[in-house]
């Protein structure tokens, strides 16, 4: 097994582990979790080849699909509210 898929499955157990905490303990680990899976997505698909990056682009992109809408709308210029 190589260290990119070990890594890949730590990741997963640590977000796992994050979505359990309470809202206002899930930002810190969250934000770490966001900016490491561009990484681990890329050395997926060097390790293992482009269709593994791919499907692991795809499970993150669909996981963090709310904080990615909030940076896009941000990076385009307009006013985002927080939740309720």
């Amino acid at each position: 097994m190589s260290w990119a898929l070990v890594c890949a499955v730590g990741w997963v157990f640590v977000a796992t582990a994050t979505a359990c905490l309470p809202m206002r303990l899930q930002y810190g680990p969250g934000l770490v979790l966001l900016f490491l899976a561009p990484v681990l997505v890329i050395w997926l698909g060097a390790a293992h080849g482009w269709l593994w990056s791919a499907i692991a682009l795809l499970a993150f992109v669909s996981m963090f699909r709310n904080p990615l809408r909030y940076f896009l709308a941000r990076a385009r210029g307009l006013r985002v509210e927080g939740p309720q």
